[in-house]
């Protein structure tokens, strides 16, 4: 068995122990977080430069992805290449895949748990374009998938770069009459154009229904404030506010982080808002200079160590201010002005600018 073989191997049997709702031992997550980083430091050169930065296994930061191939395979071998919307004055992040197994595995058993946790499936509505029209985008993928796994039927109201507000009344509508639970996936700035289509009409979507919004807005629409659009999604759909949750994903990860407020509406649990890290995923605010883990609640940036990224980097360190909050994640939004000094000096050694 090859190396990488084996650390896939390891990989899936985490996600599986979790499937299976066995415990997965956090000490032994962090022992394959440090074995795959060793093993793609070999194979990387970008990352591997920075090995010298300390033991900890450093973390990659998302700026490498924009301007390098960071993968442990040769280019013949890419499967699928996933890239950041970015914007048209800026590089985009690339991500490239020499296998989705890990990708799937990871997405399924994460939106099972958060997303679809009462139900095997049900009726969704897509406010994002179909994977055919957006084959380099990881969330037209995640919720292509979505569509096999987890509905009944499913109808894509975006389309041809413009969201299609009959087809989306009509797709709510048939849902009310028929009494049938409805699904709404789709980006934050999507939600902001139906806002603004959607003009007077609304909707009392039936008991059960749910509203996942994920992504920014990269100049595609007006800016909401979230506790705004929140306000804006329970009173246009009728969905309780704690059944509406935020997915956080990027193109440089593999898996999901989710709101707990669904599956804790669903099972009569409470708590604050705040995103359910998966257990084979290590969430950690750090010093912006020193890139070290900060204390208690303190806010730091937020470096993500996902083992489902088995054939790029596991380590990533992300510009996202963020705060530990009980068993979880508050993102508190990018950090303002410049990238942060550790990100910068990581990115300038990882690039072999130093």
């Amino acid at each position: 068995m090859t190396a990488r073989a084996a650390l896939k191997t390891r990989i899936e049997a985490q996600i599986a122990r979790f499937e299976a709702g066995q415990r997965v031992d956090a000490r032994a997550r962090d022992e394959l977080i440090g074995d795959l980083a060793a093993w793609q430091a070999t194979q990387i050169p970008e990352y591997g430069r920075l090995q010298r930065r300390g033991t900890w296994p450093p973390a990659l930061p998302t700026d490498v992805f924009r301007f390098r191939r960071i993968a442990a395979h040769p280019e013949v071998d890419d499967l699928r290449v996933f890239r950041s919307s970015g914007t048209t004055s800026s590089e985009r992040s690339v991500h490239v895949y020499r296998d989705l197994s890990l990708y799937d595995f990871a997405a399924r058993v994460a939106a099972r748990h958060m997303l679809f946790p009462d139900v095997d499936k049900m009726r969704l509505v897509m406010l994002a374009p179909h994977e055919d029209e957006a084959q380099d985008s990881s969330l037209e993928y995640m919720l292509a998938r979505f569509a096999e796994w987890f509905g009944t039927e499913c109808a894509w109201v975006w389309r041809h770069g413009a969201l299609d507000t009959e087809l989306l009344t009509k797709q709510l509508r048939d849902a009310e009459a028929l009494g049938q639970p409805v699904a709404v996936l789709g980006t934050s700035f999507a939600f902001v154009h139906a806002e603004d289509g959607l003009r007077d009409r609304r909707f009392e979507l039936p008991p059960g229904s749910r509203i996942m919004q994920t992504g920014g807005y990269k100049g595609r629409s007006r800016e909401v404030d979230r506790g705004v659009l929140l306000e804006a999604i329970r009173a246009r759909y009728g969905v309780a506010v704690p059944r509406i949750i935020n997915e956080f994903g990027a193109t440089e990860l593999s898996s999901q982080l989710y709101d707990t407020t669904l599956r804790e509406h669903i099972y009569g649990s409470a708590g604050p808002r705040r995103l359910w890290v998966p257990p084979w995923v290590r969430a950690t605010p750090v010093d912006p200079d020193t890139l070290h883990p900060v204390e208690g609640e303190s806010v730091g940036i937020l470096r993500i160590d996902d083992t489902a990224n088995l054939d790029s980097v596991c380590c990533i360190q992300t510009a996202d201010l963020a705060r530990r909050l009980d068993d979880g994640i508050v993102v508190l939004g990018r950090a303002s002005g410049a990238t942060p000094r550790g990100c910068s000096l990581a990115a300038d050694q990882a690039l072999g600018a130093q």
